[in-house]
């Protein structure tokens, strides 16, 4: 892995200006051969069809068909309608749990999401305690979601003990283009007590230890792990309907964590 720096101009509280320097740490720029999978050093797959706790309606496997590289720097994740494990669609949902765990970083992947009713694919984070305390209070960090019936949306959110599901705590940004149409790189800054989100360096949202629900802890100075999936289906979205087109693809170019720097 080749380190190298990077700057970028920021505002602190006061509108002053400043520079950050950042450390690339980790990545994966997606270079393997057609067809073969994700590097197994970089990333498990999460396997099964139960709903996900959200009633989703694939079964994630580990196969090929559902998540490989592309051949050309790319991976792609596929969401395929097909009967599979009494499961009506399958996909791939991926992470790097027990391989990589970023703490207080920056952590960045150019996408092209998929569209269509009932896609709903996601860039995001759960803590390493996961196995542990389970979920929200291991907490979670979406990068990235997006609705596949609204494309013109991207939404940012935090879960935590008190605050998660349809009340967990977080922004979005609208745009006249459809985001399917492109890729777009996805970040998160996360420092103590204090995360921030953006799209293709633009920042949409902030949060800070004051805007959590009064009473509720701050979980995210711990490690947490990455994953990339595409669900069909769930609390999220619409279900898929006649319009949804099968399979549906979401592209990922590069995932990058970074470090502050001197």
């Amino acid at each position: 892995m080749i380190l190298f720096l990077f700057a970028c101009l920021a505002e602190d509280k006061n509108d002053t200006a400043y520079v950050e320097y950042w450390r690339l740490v980790w990545e994966d720029n997606f270079d393997g051969e057609a067809g073969s999978p994700p590097n197994p050093n970089n990333w498990l797959h999460d396997v099964g069809g139960d709903g996900w706790g959200n009633t989703q309606l694939e079964y994630n496997t580990d196969r090929t068909e559902n998540v490989s590289h592309r051949g050309d720097g790319f991976l792609q994740l596929t969401a395929k309608k097909e009967d599979y494990q009494g499961n009506a669609y399958t996909s791939a949902r991926i992470k790097t749990q027990g391989l990589m765990s970023a703490q207080n970083a920056r952590i960045e992947a150019r996408i092209k999401v998929p569209s269509g009713s009932g896609i709903w694919p996601a860039f995001w984070m759960l803590g390493d305690s996961f196995s542990e305390v389970g979920w929200p209070a291991c907490g979670e960090l979406d990068i990235l979601e997006l609705k596949g019936e609204d494309p013109y949306t991207v939404y940012g959110t935090a879960h935590g003990p008190g605050y998660s599901g349809g009340e967990g705590v977080g922004g979005s940004v609208l745009q006249a283009e459809p985001f399917s149409d492109d890729f777009h790189v996805y970040s998160i800054d996360i420092d103590p007590g204090h995360i921030v989100w953006s799209i293709d360096n633009e920042v949409f949202f902030k949060l800070r230890t004051g805007d959590i629900p009064n009473g509720t802890p701050w979980v995210y100075d711990e490690p947490f792990f990455l994953l990339l999936n595409i669900a069909v289906g769930g609390h999220f979205v619409e279900p898929p309907d006649e319009t949804t087109e099968f399979p549906s693809r979401m592209f990922v170019d590069y995932v990058r964590v970074y470090e502050r720097g001197p």
